[in-house]
């Protein structure tokens, strides 16, 4: 076991395209909040990218009212 090893340098980022996402529907964030039943702070984390850890359950919201699929919330780039 000792002799695999693991490099990870550069092993990419997880983008959230919420952003793009809300612009390519014509939609907004207060629309977007009202229509999850959330607080603005939190979909402003995910509209901006800066979230940490994603909620699946935020994703699947996200998905269901917007009508589309995680991979056009979340897109892996290396």
């Amino acid at each position: 076991m000792n002799n695999l090893v693991y490099v990870l340098e550069n092993f990419g980022k997880i983008n959230i395209r919420l952003k793009e996402l809300l612009n390519e529907k014509g939609v907004s964030r207060n629309k977007l909040c009202n229509m999850m039943g959330t607080n603005y702070d939190l979909i402003t984390r995910y509209y901006n990218n800066k979230v940490s850890r994603v909620d699946l359950e935020i994703i699947a919201k996200i998905c269901f009212v917007l009508d589309c699929s995680i991979t056009d919330v979340l897109e892996y780039k290396n």
